[in-house]
């Protein structure tokens, strides 16, 4: 036992001098409640259970709190509990001498702690688990962390004479925990990020977890309601104050949450009757599938299908494409062939793809190969396009796995750039909305003023109860000023006779429709605002305030290559930041810390080297960025990836 003593002091010691910066001094929740409970923050908050010279941890956060354990009599820590993976919650943990201290964490969390690279793919596909179409939205630690003890829901674990409950309460995590403390009458739960003080979420994009469908604010919910019905007198979160009273502020965060969710939840069902929403304009033609909108106006449409094609057809023979993707080869080409003997298609020139999602434009290699037509997209869609590898963005075309993993660009378009063609005239447009990176194709077809609008409004604008928006989806990157909110503006302008979505969707006479999609736009900024940790809503909606570029750099033993950090300062004040890198072992990255500020509105680059000094363990490795704006340590929130040569596959033309 004296040795264990000595060995412990020692390890605190040091970690004491090595902690870079020191948090908070601890402090007591509540002496009257739980006098062995204590409390400091520095990338999280941290609870410190105490008996004795022994404590339990309650996450780590970047490890200062091992600076203070002994102003309260600590000499060893025993254990570590970790509320969920998070890495500015665990980041410190290469700091514990794993011969002394226990590490424990939720069953569910085991492989995001255990293996963190798997999931940081430098090829991604639709399906990754704990992904957004291939952009994951799980933030493991930089380096692996063995767990000694893993707890499924229910479990109790006994620590001295504490027994400590594990309730599951996933959503900002996929499976967050909340650990338990009942003394007399008295219970206390440490909550981890399931709400903060304020009736108000952590972040938004932790619980983003599928494409605009809700499952996590869904699970969300229901955490909240696993909590409310434990009656607890404090609430202690992983980041902001201690909740005192939380009842009412659960009551009034569960009413929040259930608004939220009925505005962000699509206002259309595709089902039943997918081919009324789709379209209640279009005939069919003799060509199977082919249905035309006009005279000069062509898309496919049944049942359950939902292909990304739009075809103008000029009196020459001459044909634009708007989009082309989920479409068979083969079942394009005949309706290709069938078009050239029924309707005198001679050529297809160019296709114009509405936004950077790989559905988009799938087919566009085989157009060109067999038809030699030419790829149009909008200058700042382009790089997304060609080399999607290099972002970390929903949908990017390789993660449809059909062998094309870019496309190369042929014409650039600026915003409010007029295309001449056939007699027709078009202006493109840059419109966001389920995406930063899309446009808007519009002008006269047939008399009708139509436009083109991708996946931004979809629906029946005969049905009032229908709003029109499509996906509401962070890692899509889609701030609302610069997407829906936008977006909608354009086309209140605008005023199209017809809208062509994407997926096969035409809707008619569809002012009013603009109308209920515009007041819904700011409807979910304002519902978002409400329930944002931060004064503004975009810093706790946005996975890309600060956004390294690459995303992915794939380096040899020995090479070198720069990594451009952009910081972006959302406010209209001057915005003080300091960014610590952390990379892990082999890696190398120069500067190692960054610091300056940004003038109001506006963005800021810096330039990073990083080297492989060694052979790595993984495929890829992790490079996370520790991020404090002005006093507000927010941990390591951000990261990119140094892969391996052995996982870049050559790319396909």
């Amino acid at each position: 036992m004296t040795r264990c003593f000595s060995q412990t002091v020692l390890v605190l010691s040091i970690l004491a001098s090595v902690c870079s910066r020191s948090g908070a001094e601890l402090t007591q929740p509540s002496a009257k409640i739980f006098p062995e409970l204590y409390a400091t923050s520095d990338t999280c908050s941290v609870y410190v259970l105490k008996d004795g010279d022994a404590a339990v941890l309650f996450n780590l956060g970047d490890g200062s709190v091992l600076n203070h354990l002994r102003e309260i009599g600590v000499e060893r820590v025993e254990w570590v509990l970790f509320t969920d993976h998070h890495r500015e919650e665990c980041q410190g943990a290469p700091k514990l001498s794993r011969t002394i201290v226990k590490v424990a964490a939720p069953e569910a969390e085991r492989p995001f702690f255990e293996h963190p690279t798997h999931f940081r793919r430098m090829k991604v596909r639709l399906n990754d688990p704990y992904s957004i179409h291939g952009a994951s939205y799980v933030r493991p630690p930089v380096e692996p962390i063995p767990l000694d003890k893993t707890f499924k829901p229910g479990d109790t674990f006994h620590w001295r004479h504490f027994d400590i409950t594990c309730l599951p309460t996933p959503g900002n995590s996929p499976g967050g925990m909340t650990y338990e403390l009942v003394r007399d009458n008295h219970r206390v739960g440490i909550s981890g990020d399931v709400m903060l003080d304020g009736a108000v979420m952590h972040t938004w994009f932790d619980t983003e977890w599928d494409y605009g469908f809700a499952l996590g604010l869904q699970t969300l919910q229901k955490s909240v309601a696993t909590l409310s019905e434990r009656r607890y007198e404090l609430l202690l979160p992983s980041h902001g104050p201690v909740i005192r009273n939380p009842s009412p502020q659960l009551e009034d965060y569960a009413a929040k949450l259930k608004f939220l969710e009925k505005l962000y939840v699509r206002g259309y069902t595709p089902g039943a009757a997918a081919i009324a929403y789709q379209d209640k304009v279009s005939k069919p033609t003799n060509i199977k599938d082919l249905h035309q909108i006009s005279p000069h106006l062509f898309k496919f449409k049944r049942a359950d299908f939902w292909p990304n094609f739009n075809l103008i057809l000029s009196d020459s023979g001459h044909a634009l494409l708007v989009d082309c993707g989920l479409l068979d080869p083969k079942f394009l080409d005949a309706s290709l062939e069938g078009m050239r003997a029924q309707f005198g298609l001679k050529a297809i020139d160019a296709v114009i793809v509405t936004h950077m999602h790989g559905d988009h434009f799938l087919q566009t290699p085989h157009l060109r190969k067999n038809w030699g037509t030419k790829v149009w997209a909008l200058e700042n869609m382009v790089e997304k396009m060609d080399h999607p590898e290099r972002f970390d963005y929903a949908a990017p075309v390789q993660a449809y796995g059909i062998g094309v993993d870019g496309v190369k660009i042929d014409r650039a378009i600026k915003p409010g750039e007029t295309i001449k063609w056939e007699g027709y005239s078009f202006t493109v447009d840059w419109m966001p909305g389920q995406t930063e990176f899309a446009l808007c194709v519009h002008g006269n077809i047939d008399g009708k003023q139509v436009a083109f609008t991708g996946d931004n409004i979809f629906g029946d604008p005969d049905d009032p109860a229908q709003t029109g928006h499509e996906a509401m989806v962070a890692h899509n990157s889609a701030i609302l000023e610069e997407g829906y909110i936008y977006g909608s503006e354009l086309l209140t302008r605008i005023k199209p006779d017809i809208l062509v979505g994407g997926h096969s969707f035409v809707m008619n006479r569809p002012a009013e429709f603009v109308e209920r999609y515009r007041k819904w736009s700011y409807q979910m900024r304002d519902a978002f605002q409400t329930l944002s940790s931060e004064s503004d809503y975009r810093y706790w909606f946005d996975p890309f305030w600060i956004r390294a570029y690459p995303y992915r750099t794939v380096l040899r033993v020995g090479a070198s290559a720069d990594i451009t950090l952009i910081v972006r300062n959302f406010r209209n004040t001057r915005q003080n930041h300091r960014i610590e890198v952390h990379a892990p072992p082999g890696i190398v990255v120069e500067p190692t810390v960054l610091q300056g500020d940004i003038a109001p509105e506006s963005r800021h680059e810096y330039i990073l080297r990083v080297t492989k000094a060694s052979t790595a363990t993984q495929q890829s490795d992790i490079v996370s960025l520790d991020v404090t704006l002005g006093d507000r340590r927010y941990g390591e929130r951000f990261d990119f990836i140094i892969g391996s040569p052995s996982v870049d596959e050559d790319r396909k033309p």
